[in-house]
């Protein structure tokens, strides 16, 4: 039985593979050696770069509060991170970025984005206050400097990810997904600083007044900010203008930029201009920002049942697979269906066919943008059979 043919006109014509095969590379993407050593290299400098970051910090620490509250310090910091961290893995379930990516975006934050920005933001402080009072510095540096040099840093890295890892790269979901947890790792190292600060000024009660402004009212306030940046670098990576791929970026970062600088200003002033600040800016935000995500994981899931329907139509999926895959509640319904009727394999088998579904709605919605040269339409085609072996494997499972 032929296969059915690859939905639309392409510009490349291409020559089929043999039936799939789990150790299939495609003609052309085999890896050589030399980019196996390039890859090593890379990811080396990575490990080195975060390590020496990690070592300066927790000298730092040790240095200005001590081990104990050090160690306190991080405790607690770490535990805004089971509300931050796993809402945007949530908005990731559709299409979920690389794990080692994730980590690396985490510790880009944790380390290298709040290295530099303590650098910079304290450098900032010296030259200003040579010029003016010591007050009058640290709310230029506060409501000023820190936006531009923390927002840029945290936007750096989701900007690499974008033009170094285009294949990864899907638009303003993925934009969102990087932007988020790097500034969740940059919160993290801030709140370390922040909440052993005021153990050793104020003991217990000032720990837990901080802990509380930082850690339970506002555990969103970073990600929030360099949201906006993600959002137009993922803006950039599909559009079709030229102009839009550099005003976009530079638009969400003015903004992330500004929103910081606003909520930095009423933390400073305290008072009645924090709490004015909180209700003004950091609520009406953070309930934007929950719309936000639940309407971009909707817009991905339409997205994904739109650049999947030409499949349907050249008979490589069926109208109940799109339902299927248009929607988590439908995919989740289905996995339970794999695993009641195919056991282990059947779940497993589901889950490599509705990860291969994604991948191949978000390749092909990047192939709609650009140009389908080889190693896209090869990617394609691999994905394709993918699909058609792990459909084998679950309904083959569920029939006996």
């Amino acid at each position: 039985m032929s296969q059915p043919p690859t939905p639309g006109a392409t510009q490349v014509r291409m020559t089929a593979p043999a039936p799939y095969d789990p150790g299939y590379i495609p003609q052309g993407t085999r890896p050589s050696a030399r980019r196996g050593i390039r890859q090593w290299l890379v990811w080396g400098l990575v490990v080195t770069g975060f390590s020496v970051a990690a070592l300066v910090l927790a000298a730092y620490f040790g240095a200005a509060l001590g081990v104990v509250t050090a160690l306190l310090g991080v405790l607690l910091a770490a535990l805004p991170l089971g509300i931050v961290v796993p809402t945007f893995l949530w908005l990731d379930r559709f299409e979920a970025e690389p794990t080692k990516y994730l980590v690396t975006a985490f510790l880009w934050g944790a380390l290298v984005s709040a290295l530099l920005a303590a650098l910079f933001n304290t450098g900032a402080m010296f030259v200003i206050q040579a010029g003016t009072d010591p007050t009058q510095a640290m709310l230029t540096t506060a409501t000023v400097v820190a936006p531009i040099v923390e927002e840029s840093l945290k936007g750096a890295f989701v900007w690499l990810v974008w033009r170094m890892r285009r294949r990864e790269f899907d638009g303003v979901v993925d934009g969102m997904v990087y932007a988020g947890i790097t500034a969740a790792g940059l919160a993290f190292t801030e709140n370390i600083q922040y909440l052993g600060l005021a153990y050793q000024d104020g003991g217990s009660q000032m720990l837990a007044a901080t802990f509380v402004a930082r850690g339970l009212m506002s555990p969103f306030a970073h990600p929030m900010f360099t949201l906006l940046t993600g959002i137009g670098i993922g803006i950039a990576a599909t559009a079709h203008s030229r102009v839009v791929r550099v005003v976009a970026p530079l638009f969400g970062l003015a903004l992330a930029m500004c929103a910081h600088g606003l909520w930095n200003l009423s933390a400073v002033t305290g008072g009645q201009g924090l709490v004015v600040g909180y209700f003004v800016v950091g609520v009406p935000l953070f309930i934007g920002f929950l719309v936000l995500i639940v309407w971009a994981r909707r817009r991905e899931g339409r997205l994904i049942g739109r650049r999947l329907s030409p499949y349907a139509d050249a008979g490589w999926l069926s109208p109940s697979e799109i339902t299927m895959l248009s929607s988590m509640a439908h995919r989740r319904e289905a996995r339970i269906w794999a695993r009641a009727n195919a056991g282990r394999a059947g779940l497993a088998s589901m889950r490599a066919f509705q990860d291969a579904a994604s991948e191949l709605a978000l390749l092909r919605n990047r192939m709609y943008h650009q140009a389908a040269d080889q190693q896209a339409l090869a990617d394609e085609r691999g994905l394709l059979d993918a699909m058609t072996a792990a459909r084998r494997t679950f309904l083959g499972a569920a029939s006996r």
